[in-house]
């Protein structure tokens, strides 16, 4: 088994029903910028925020690279009908040898509540497995993240482990809960 590398040939643009997710560029690093400044969203996120927009560029230029090397794809998604960055997402530390990756990824808190994440979650949960070759995807979140656990489970995403005080961030020590889903027939 191996994995699918075509897919480092040229970017995914993936769409869904309300979705158009297509790679991160320069233009999208303002929202960006705005996303990682936001407190809201920085409670479940473990990294500084970012605070300037040479930190966002910084940022996307690393992101670029990941996908040049082999080693992430990460997607910038938007409203079909809209030119408004409302997110990103990826598959982060993509394990070749182990066909495994880590989905990650935050959103405007505007669109919260609206299946929105969900809808992205599962487009890239499904190219990951079925296009990508991968047999498993993996999720780190904080247990308090309930939203985020909503929408893993929602897409069969178990449960592995709970790490205690496994995070030492802003001073104080977080738990981290790992969930995965395994490729169906594996």
């Amino acid at each position: 088994m191996h994995l699918n590398e075509d897919i480092f040939n040229k970017f995914p643009v993936l769409k869904t029903n309300r979705l158009l997710l297509r790679e991160i560029t320069d233009e999208d690093a303002n929202a960006i910028c705005e996303m990682r400044n936001s407190k809201r969203i920085a409670q479940f996120i473990a990294r500084p925020e970012i605070q300037t927009m040479t930190e966002a560029n910084a940022l996307v230029e690393r992101v670029k690279n990941n996908f040049a090397n082999k080693e992430a794809i990460g997607w910038s998604a938007f409203l079909r009908d809209g030119k408004t960055t409302i997110g990103t997402c990826g598959l982060n530390r993509i394990e070749h040898q182990n066909l495994r990756a880590e989905i990650g990824g935050e959103m405007s808190t505007q669109y919260w509540g609206k299946g929105i994440a969900q809808e992205a979650v599962k487009a890239i949960v499904e190219f990951g497995l079925n296009t990508m070759g991968l047999h498993s995807i993996e999720a780190r979140v904080w247990p308090s993240n309930r939203g985020a656990i909503y929408i893993l489970e929602q897409l069969g995403f178990q449960k592995e482990a709970h790490f205690k005080d496994a995070l030492y961030f802003n001073e104080e020590f977080k738990d981290i809960a790992v969930y995965s889903l395994v490729a169906k027939g594996n």
